[in-house]
């Protein structure tokens, strides 16, 4: 069962115009609403199901910038400053604790991974630093893995999602912005080129320019516009357990499990080293911008033809503002958690760190998640469609940055001078 966010009292009415529409109310869309609305620009969110329901709740809320591509850094930086200002900015707790995250090695050739990023970052003064398996035990007691090493950020953190979007949704509105649930948009409509409205299933609004954020939708949204975005989807499953006596309130990735702290008490934990990779007509469309991708990490693709082929095949890819959209006929996309792969990540936690053999779960959940062919974000214009900006294809991540994912995208929107360099995201670095 997925978790379920804080509800938010949203908007019954769709207004006739506005100055900005943005599809998605994932907490990426949910961010960028707020900057808006602080700028004092009009700005509507259109939500096909509910906000926050898809990988947005469903994340395991790490805030990190180890182990992040070198120009994907000043945006985790920059998300930091914002995370720790959100408790005062929207006026409610959000989970923030910046409690450091611990990546361990079991081997030489995983350990090399570790210090290649290291000596990749030294130009950003992070403050992550190596760690040597006299140290691991220091920090997180208990353990009986013989880990080659670390590395450690302290900086890094964790939030909760089922805090977070409500609370920056809920600001959102009392600064201006309008959101509305389950109201998918179908189409844009453009005049003289460019981009000036939405049509979605209760009606049209004109606006000035659109913010596609609609994580996995995003690529089907496009393909109707004729704009190929390349991402792939990947499910992770996920588990967390009964308020329990932990080893430590650092998040600690492994190599076959990752955990942390939970504000209940529990823990959150995933199978690091295995995601599910259903198979989908987009991987012969656009599979060959992955084969680097693949070869780096086919062992931790468990790749399946199963019932998620046949769903994602019966969805139409091609449909007019007059049509009901896939949108309408899928609100929420909502995998099965893989237990195999719970049981697995748990037992292996058990095995290195013993407190865990008391562990009782408490609600398991899956979500899906859209991967670029660099694992970066697409945020920027989309020069076939001019009015149009996207900020997705988060590839797992986008939780941890998206403060200033979302102050970015409202940048690029309003003309503000932003908040980082926006060159590594652009959309036509695929091309």
């Amino acid at each position: 069962m997925a978790p379920s966010i804080i509800p938010v009292e949203t908007s019954q009415h769709l207004p006739v115009s506005t100055t900005v529409v943005i599809i998605g109310g994932g907490i990426i869309g949910l961010t960028a609403a707020l900057t808006l609305a602080e700028r004092n620009i009009p700005v509507v969110v259109l939500e096909k199901g509910r906000i926050a329901c898809e990988q947005s709740s469903r994340n395991l809320g790490w805030i990190r910038k180890t182990n992040r591509h070198a120009e994907d850094i000043p945006l985790a930086q920059a998300a930091d400053r914002l995370w720790a200002e959100m408790p005062e900015r929207v006026g409610s707790d959000v989970g923030y604790r910046q409690s450091g995250i611990m990546f361990v090695a079991r081997t030489d050739a995983q350990m090399s991974v570790y210090e290649n990023w290291s000596n990749s970052v030294q130009h950003l003064s992070l403050d992550s630093r190596l760690l040597s398996p006299h140290e691991i035990s220091d920090m997180v007691p208990g353990n009986r893995s013989d880990w080659t090493g670390g590395i450690f950020t302290p900086s890094d953190g964790r939030a909760e999602p089922t805090l977070a979007s409500s609370a920056i949704a809920k600001a959102a509105i009392a600064k201006g912005a309008v959101i509305v649930e389950n109201c998918a948009v179908r189409t844009l409509s453009t005049s003289q080129g460019k981009v000036d409205g939405v049509v979605t299933e209760k009606g049209e609004i004109r606006c000035d320019q659109v913010l596609l954020a609609g994580g996995m939708w995003s690529r089907r949204f496009l393909g109707n516009h004729g704009v190929s975005l390349p991402t792939l989807p990947l499910i992770s499953s996920v588990l967390r357990t009964k308020p329990m006596e932990g080893p430590t309130d650092i998040a600690v990735g492994a190599p076959d499990f990752s955990f942390r702290k939970h504000r209940d008490g529990g823990f959150i934990i995933t199978q690091r080293g295995a995601l599910d990779a259903p198979l989908t007509l987009d991987h012969l469309r656009v599979g060959m911008h992955y084969m680097k991708s693949l070869r780096a990490q086919r062992n931790l693709l468990r790749i399946g033809l199963n019932k998620h082929f046949f769903k994602d095949l019966a969805l139409p890819r091609r449909w007019s503002a007059t049509q009901r959209s896939p949108f309408e006929r899928v609100r929420t996309i909502d995998p099965a958690a893989n237990q195999t792969l719970n049981n697995e990540a748990l037992n292996n936690l058990k095995a290195a760190w013993p407190a865990f053999e008391q562990a009782e779960i408490e609600q398991t959940w899956a979500g899906m998640i859209d991967i670029t062919p660099d694992s970066n974000p697409v945020i920027g214009s989309v020069d076939k469609l001019p009015g149009l900006t996207v900020a997705t294809g988060f590839s797992g991540h986008g939780f941890g940055t998206s403060p200033a994912a979302g102050e970015l995208a409202a940048d690029l929107l309003s003309g503000n001078p932003p908040v980082i360099d926006p060159m590594p995201y652009r959309f036509d670095r695929f091309s």
